[in-house]
């Protein structure tokens, strides 16, 4: 390569961050997490559809969801647990589901953030958003948040965040009964 190509090419590419500030920036910072964002088979995690399948995938932070119709299909961005010892990681189903739903933080959030109310009732202070879908585990729920800042990082205590819009989205589709496989 000559310098005079070297420098043109360097010229164009700041041109076009000038131009296209946002998707050059989206370009760079999220292209490890690319290939989550890319339409998945739930054959290759599930047996059959049954009431449907939810995938959270925690390394790329993204939810599949896929409809008991064989045609319905919804990728989210979402929250992940802050830490791997947070982490649960198997198959679950969909037991509960609640719009407005209260919080009580368990007693090991409480240790880890003594802060922590013992309990907190729906509002736009709770961190469980405007929905919640509550999972077979204990205290394991795939739920809505108001603090959008959240979503695409490590920041949960073991849950699976979605922004507002989304979760109400995916809970008006979600059954009881759905599978769900955080991977």
């Amino acid at each position: 390569m000559t310098p005079n190509f070297t420098r043109r090419t360097a010229i164009a590419t700041g041109i076009a961050a000038l131009a296209m500030p946002g998707l050059l920036r989206a370009e760079t910072v999220n292209r490890r997490n690319a290939s989550a964002f890319v339409k998945r088979d739930w054959r290759d995690h599930f047996d059959s559809l049954g009431e449907g399948c939810l995938m959270a995938d925690i390394d790329s932070r993204a939810v599949h969801y896929w409809g008991p119709d064989g045609e319905t299909y919804a990728l989210y961005p979402s929250s992940v647990p802050m830490t791997e010892e947070l982490t649960r990681r198997g198959y679950t189903e969909i037991v509960r589901k609640r719009v407005g739903p209260d919080w009580t933080p368990t007693q090991s959030m409480r240790e880890r953030d003594p802060t922590l109310p013992a309990y907190m009732p729906p509002g736009p202070d709770n961190p469980l958003g405007t929905h919640a879908m509550y999972l077979s585990w204990p205290a394991y729920l795939v739920h809505g948040t108001h603090d959008t800042r959240k979503i695409g990082r490590q920041s949960s205590s073991g849950c699976i965040g979605l922004y507002n819009r989304h979760i109400e989205e995916l809970f008006g589709m979600a059954q009881v009964g759905t599978q769900v496989l955080l991977l």
